[in-house]
């Protein structure tokens, strides 16, 4: 049997996030931190390098082209409303959505008693339109969201927990060091995992439950007592047991807590990420950013700043980094880029070195889609996978063939998911007749640049130090059932709710 093959160039299927290449791989202030000595961890260590293509097989270079603006689990997510058009407004892959903790804890009597209808139902309705969903759950939310309560504590909390009042944001605020919630609340995230870990119409879920919306804070009724407020916050050794929950319940959707020094560094150790939620935003007098670190402006309480002081600065190469554009500055967040201006500060800077994901971010819901600025920096946030060459021999003679490919992240983090690259041969009529799943990894692919801080002392800012490598796979095929013919190879990503 004698095959011909080329490389057809990948273009994107939206609905099944494939990559079928043009080279682009598709798959789519609260509180003062606590005084530390900063401790970074430094420049993380480069990976191996990876292996190289065999000699039998012909290089096929392969032209790039700038990757789709709804590339999945990257970018911007906008509020889940029931009903809405999610394919209306800048594209996007992400939808945004909280859950009152009484939402789902509906019995006023048993608190082991869970009705998950709510969450279904929105995550049906953002995974018909091929969008994946980012959520938390939370128990105070200052006047509610509209379509979800303020006061979200389930009612079989009454008469076992006591309730304190967070005056300044007029909410309900629960003990949280009661031994009965921390068990209903390690109860209920234990059902959550067992019901939705790994499940594929959600990208990423905050652990959420504590403070005021669910962000790990009670400001100004917080640790910092000298301001006449008292403490609303549960010790750290009583949140570090809602961690160790998430992290027990949930062994494949990406986690994240909102800071790093969030029940004492509890999820520092743990497959656990990070959300800004006041993202690239500057504040005080004079302005300081509560994003970058002090040595680039930032205030003392910066999320950056509170990285490089509990040394997990790099705990992007393993988990992601989510958020919020802090709301007053979304209108204009991409006005100045890449260097900020007024409240917002240098915007790529905020995402080379957070290794940005994704944000939420309301507003961009009336950016233009031919924005250059806004394209530039969606297309910076995350993973940016580029197939740079093919590998693989013109003409085959036999039942099995090899074919290699090489792709390069030109983003700021991996793709955190191990989704299935497959190969197909498309014959002349654009029918794809044979496919082939890969067990290639592209949560290996790592960007090939990363900026270094200020406080690694490693040069003058900015500086860059070469980090991963375009990644090299290859696999062998079974060509049994193939007839001989002109063949175009082609790949894609299997976005795993729809096969």
């Amino acid at each position: 049997m004698r095959i011909a093959m080329r490389w057809r160039r990948f273009a994107r299927a939206a609905a099944a996030c494939t990559v079928a290449a043009t080279a682009v791989l598709v798959l789519a202030p609260s509180g003062n931190a606590a005084a530390f000595t900063p401790v970074p961890a430094g420049p993380p260590a480069r990976p191996a390098a990876p292996g190289t293509p065999s000699p039998s097989l012909t290089d096929h270079p392969l032209a790039a082209a700038p990757s789709p603006l709804d590339n999945p689990l990257k970018g911007f997510a906008r509020f889940y409303f029931p009903g809405d058009d999610q394919s209306l407004g800048y594209p996007r892959s992400l939808a945004w959505s909280y859950f009152g903790l009484s939402e789902v804890m509906t019995s006023a009597t048993d608190c082991s008693s869970y009705n998950w209808s709510i969450v279904d139902n929105a995550l049906n309705e953002i995974a018909s339109y091929g969008n994946q969903a980012a959520i938390r759950f939370y128990l105070e939310y200052p006047g509610g969201t509209g379509s979800h309560p303020g006061n979200a504590i389930p009612h079989c909390f009454d008469g076992h927990v006591t309730y304190r009042n967070n005056t300044f944001w007029g909410t309900v605020s629960p003990d949280y060091d009661s031994a009965y919630l921390l068990s209903a609340v390690t109860n209920f995230i234990a059902a959550f995992g067992a019901r939705y870990d790994g499940d594929p119409r959600i990208g990423f879920i905050n652990l959420g439950i504590v403070g005021l919306w669910g962000e790990w804070h009670t400001w100004p009724f917080d640790t910092d007592t000298a301001d006449g407020y008292p403490n609303l916050m549960p010790t750290d050794a009583h949140a570090a047991q809602i961690v160790q929950a998430f992290d027990t319940a949930f062994n494949t959707t990406k986690l994240e807590i909102r800071y790093p020094d969030s029940a004492g560094g509890a999820a520092n150790a743990r497959d656990i990420g990070y959300h800004d939620d006041s993202f690239c935003y500057k504040e005080g007098s004079p302005l300081a950013g509560v994003t970058l670190p002090q040595s680039l402006g930032g205030a003392s309480y910066a999320q950056l700043q509170r990285a490089l002081n509990q040394g997990v600065e790099n705990k992007w190469v393993t988990d992601s980094m989510g958020g919020e554009v802090r709301p007053e500055i979304q209108s204009s967040a991409f006005t100045s880029w890449p260097g900020g201006s007024g409240q917002v500060d240098n915007m790529k800077a905020c995402i080379k070195l957070e290794h940005t994901t994704w944000k939420i971010n309301q507003t961009s819901q009336s950016y233009p889609a031919t924005d250059p600025n806004v394209a530039a920096a969606v297309r910076l946030m995350g993973y940016d996978l580029t197939a740079t060459h093919a590998y693989y021999q013109n003409s085959v003679t036999g039942s099995t063939a090899t074919v290699g490919v090489t792709i390069a992240n030109n983003g700021v983090a991996p793709f955190y998911y191990p989704w299935t690259v497959t190969l197909g041969l498309k014959n002349a009529a654009g029918t794809v007749v044979k496919t082939w799943d890969t067990p290639w990894d592209l949560r290996t692919v790592m960007p090939l640049k990363i900026r270094a801080f200020p406080d690694w002392n490693v040069g003058a800012d900015p500086a860059y130090r070469d980090f991963g490598y375009p990644q090299y796979f290859q696999a062998g095929v079974s060509l049994a059932g193939v007839s001989s013919g002109s063949y175009q190879l082609v790949l894609r990503v299997k976005n795993p709710w729809r096969r």
